[in-house]
């Protein structure tokens, strides 16, 4: 290394000392491990959707057996990680206790999580005219594997720390489709295209509510901060709702009625009544033709 390097690792020795908290060292309280949370997330849409999420086909014949060796190796995955992470807060029962009872009741509801996926399939069929098949938005909608992770992450929020929140923003690199895992969704859940798509922690949405990309339900930025911790602070969408592009809506009190449809780049931050729509009346839109020039040097040969 040059001096320069050097001296700069020894910097960077010294900012350890100075910010402990953001070190994890092996001596420092356990955490899960993130890569291996990633693996179970990869494993577990494999459990949801056998066949398109891994590279070997599976025979019928062969699905019981790959699905009981698929269980055993994500309880023995899912055991450590979240034994870690209960590591972290008193415990009421012994650790590993804990941890057996959390995934007992994490995979017992997974079938009922897998049948209300089949909800969002065709929900995603249904609403979008490009879909061929369902196995083409099994394969190729990022909006599935958000909702389908989300829903797992779900079983576990507010049972096991950190260990949710990593599966969800696994999710969220993936897609660009950021679901907190504390929010509440019904079935029939689907995002047409879905980049940039926000759901808050709070945020209640009821079935067959179809979104946009851009779609934002957010809380609003208050003094009170930490306080508001636990508090709803995100909007409640009711039933059959469709949001389009780039709307966000705001606040905790705030509820869109049933069978509304809000149109494109709708601000709201107050109620909407059930079969309201609502839109955003813009101001003149401007179309005039190009006209020609010469051009003066190379570049654009039209101007307004």
């Amino acid at each position: 290394m040059t001096t320069a390097t050097r001296d700069a690792v020894e910097e960077l020795l010294q900012t350890y000392g100075e910010t402990g908290g953001i070190n994890y060292l092996a001596a420092a309280a356990s955490l899960p491990s993130r890569l291996s949370i990633e693996a179970a997330c990869t494993e577990l849409m494999s459990l949801m959707f056998p066949g398109f999420r891994s590279e070997a086909l599976v025979s019928s014949e062969d699905l019981a057996d790959t699905t009981r060796i698929r269980v055993r190796h994500l309880h023995a995955r899912l055991k450590t990680e979240i034994c870690r992470s209960l590591g972290r807060i008193p415990p009421d029962q012994p650790t590993e206790a804990k941890a057996e009872e959390v995934l007992g009741g994490f995979f017992q509801q997974l079938p009922s999580v897998r049948r209300t996926l089949w909800t969002d399939i065709d929900a995603a069929y249904e609403g979008d005219p490009a879909a061929t098949t369902y196995e083409e938005i099994i394969l190729a909608y990022p909006a599935l594997e958000a909702i389908a992770i989300y829903r797992m992450a779900h079983l576990l929020y507010g049972k096991v720390p950190l260990i949710p929140r990593i599966m969800t923003e696994w999710a969220h690199s993936r897609t660009g489709i950021d679901i907190h895992p504390g929010a509440q969704i019904g079935s029939h859940f689907f995002i047409d295209h879905g980049t940039g798509v926000v759901v808050g922690e709070t945020t209640q949405i009821g079935s067959h509510v179809k979104l946009y990309q851009g779609v934002s339900f957010i809380a609003r930025s208050l003094g009170a901060g930490r306080n508001l911790h636990g508090q709803k602070r995100h909007p409640t969408i009711e039933d059959g709702v469709c949001i389009y592009a780039g709307t966000t809506i705001m606040g905790g009190d705030t509820v869109i009625g049933a069978n509304s449809t809000i149109g494109a780049n709708v601000f709201l931050t107050k109620s909407v009544p059930p079969h309201s729509l609502v839109y955003y009346e813009e101001k003149e839109v401007r179309v005039v033709p190009k006209r020609k020039r010469e051009p003066a040097t190379a570049g654009d040969e039209f101007e307004k």
